[in-house]
């Protein structure tokens, strides 16, 4: 029973993250909680892993294709990751319906903006600070207001990941389109290297805060991730980009709704 619950959760979220390279943690952590039992401190250290391992996978397919902008992503990986343990000490230290509290108001917000986006998709999609990709060399051109932009969007995708055990890519994707004129196939392909890599700092600081992960469970649930993301980076194709949008916000506002009913009845 265990096993068929890790592998429709995993493949799932896996196949989220796939088309979206955002969402894993953010569908894994609340499914963990409301299929097992779990408290949230539990559910974020094996979502987590399993979100972790699932991007590296849809990092390496990024970088075969050359998508990835490494540079970016080192640097958002490098002030994400002391901020990912400041982020996993809060979140010990936070009751439970503080955590659950949080997690539906990000949920709403992301919803919010995503469905804001399928009324008038201009909105957003433009900054007065442009940081822009050189058209010759594919790559960003670096000034200190790139280095400034980039390494915010890092540090912001860190602290939630460590709070929340997410990958932090509902963070990434949104804010690189945003913020950058790098498409949405290379922002996909960057953040999902950049979660493996700050993913990897924050399941490492759980465990050493004395976070348990259960072998069994959490090595099937990782497998079914990382099946789900190769699945949803071909069903991607297949899909508009507003239809796969318009979906994630539904199902966002959803979850964000059960723990929003959690929180009332835990007050």
């Amino acid at each position: 029973m265990l096993q068929l619950i890790a592998l429709i959760i995993g493949v799932t979220v896996g196949a989220v993250m796939g088309m979206t390279g955002a969402g894993g943690g953010i569908l894994a952590v609340p499914a963990l909680v409301e299929a097992m039992g779990w408290q949230m401190q539990q559910a974020m250290p094996v979502a987590l892993l399993a979100v972790t391992a699932g991007a590296a996978v849809g990092a390496i397919e990024g970088f075969r294709k050359n998508l990835v902008r490494y540079r970016a992503a080192l640097l958002m990986a490098l002030i994400g990751m002391p901020l990912t343990s400041v982020g996993v000490l809060a979140a010990q230290r936070l009751p439970q319906v503080w955590l659950m509290g949080l997690f539906a108001a990000i949920l709403f917000f992301v919803a919010s903006r995503l469905f804001s986006r399928r009324i008038n998709p201009a909105a957003g999609q433009h900054s007065p600070t442009r940081v822009c990709i050189n058209s010759s060399t594919g790559r960003f051109e670096w000034t200190w207001i790139t280095s400034v932009v980039i390494a915010s969007i890092g540090g912001i995708a860190g602290l939630v990941t460590g709070l929340l055990g997410v990958g932090g890519g509902f963070v990434i994707v949104p804010m690189l389109r945003h913020y950058t004129n790098l498409s949405m196939h290379g922002a996909i392909a960057t953040s999902l290297f950049v979660i493996a890599l700050v993913g990897s700092a924050g399941v490492g600081s759980a465990v050493l805060h004395g976070a348990v992960i259960p072998l069994q469970f959490t090595t099937f649930f990782v497998l079914s991730t990382i099946l789900g993301m190769l699945l949803g980076r071909r069903a991607a194709r297949l899909f508009s980009e507003t239809m796969i949008q318009t979906s994630f916000a539904c199902l966002l506002l959803s979850v964000a709704c059960l723990f929003a009913y959690r929180v009332i009845v835990l007050l």
